[in-house]
């Protein structure tokens, strides 16, 4: 293990405008010192001359929300060199029953590197950054869509008659063309001009939307190219797909295995054995965006790929149900991904 190696173990509580500090001696597993510095610049150049007076020796650093609020201080420590794993957030229940606050954060922080858990390695690679910037704005762009749409046919279901009937047969793509074409009527009723009004601001946002969220597909796309076109020889791995794979994977050595990338994408099987019954589920935690990724995948292989068709009637064969035939597919597909990404060599980080 990786704690065999280091004397001290620095955990860091992070938060949006200080960072909570406690580190750790890995002989006896006691707190030695904690601090709170600022969450800029300054304050991570004080945490690790913090960490050196009172971490002399070989140490590691256990940072929660690396990828979130400890971002900046983890970028930081891997410019100075010093080795950096990322730690999960306490589950809410354990808070609940042995009490939070910011040291005591810390300091779990510290001890769930010390507990023999492999934790990943904070991301890194600019193109990947750009990459995860773009999937959180193309998500919101069509979750916006969504609702939008949504609104605008629940809003023709309760229209003058003369309009609904108009409106309430058409197809998506003449639906928001003629709704954003709509116009005031000098004899129309009140509640009618507002349901014209409403009709046209909801079918223009789709339509700026869609833009949006195409001309951010198009982004995407470019570095996923850059970064491992090969993924996109995948079937069923689009671009949407591929960003998240390199997102949650980042580089060769964050994750270290593929059980490991088969647990934090949420497909590693776990025990659900009881009295006679003997069966697995799937893990329910990990990278939900990555699990979803893997998801639809599996959703396109079932229907397209004849590999994957003949080895789930194989397994029905054999007994297993059709939903754990799936979930077998999903840990070979995480198995199958991970190693594809970590034997290509990206072209830029």
């Amino acid at each position: 293990m990786l704690t065999d190696e280091v004397d001290y173990v620095v955990g860091v509580d992070t938060h949006r405008d200080e960072h909570v500090l406690a580190i750790v001696a890995v002989a006896v597993g006691a707190v030695v010192a904690q601090r709170a510095v600022a969450a800029n610049g300054r304050g991570y150049v004080q945490a690790l001359r913090f960490a050196r007076r009172h971490a002399p020796g070989a140490r590691l650093w256990a940072v929660e929300g690396a990828g979130h609020y400890g971002a900046g201080l983890a970028r930081y420590l891997s410019e100075q060199a010093e080795t950096v794993l990322e730690v999960a957030r306490v589950p809410r229940q354990e808070r609940r029953s042995r009490g939070k606050d910011d040291q005591l954060d810390a300091a779990r922080a510290a001890r769930a590197a010390l507990a023999g858990e492999p934790l990943p390695l904070p991301r890194s690679g600019q193109r990947r950054e750009a990459l995860r910037l773009l999937l959180v704005a193309r998500r919101s762009a069509v979750d916006v869509r969504r609702e939008a749409l949504v609104q605008l046919r629940s809003v023709i279901v309760t229209a003058p008659d003369q309009l609904r009937e108009e409106l309430r047969g058409l197809p998506v793509q003449r639906l928001l063309d003629r709704c954003s074409r709509l116009r005031r009527s000098t004899t129309a009723k009140p509640d009618e001009l507002a349901t014209r009004l409403v009709l046209r601001t909801l079918a223009r946002r789709i339509e700026a939307v869609t833009v949006e969220a195409s001309e951010l597909e198009c982004e995407i796309l470019a570095h996923v190219r850059m970064l491992a076109p090969q993924l996109l020889d995948e079937p069923g791995v689009g671009p949407i797909v591929a960003a998240q794979l390199l997102v949650a994977w980042s580089h060769r050595g964050r994750v270290r295995s593929e059980a490991a990338f088969a647990r934090l994408a949420g497909v590693a099987p776990v025990p659900a054995s009881s009295g006679q019954t003997k069966r697995q589920r799937l893990s329910r935690g990990g990278d939900r965006q990555l699990n979803r990724a893997l998801h639809t995948v599996v959703l396109h292989r079932r229907q397209h790929d004849p590999a994957t068709k003949d080895y789930i009637a194989r397994r029905i064969g054999e007994g297993k149900s059709r939903r754990e035939a799936t979930r077998l597919l999903k840990r070979y597909l995480a198995r199958h991904l991970y190693r594809v990404l970590d034997n290509q060599e990206p072209l830029m980080t």
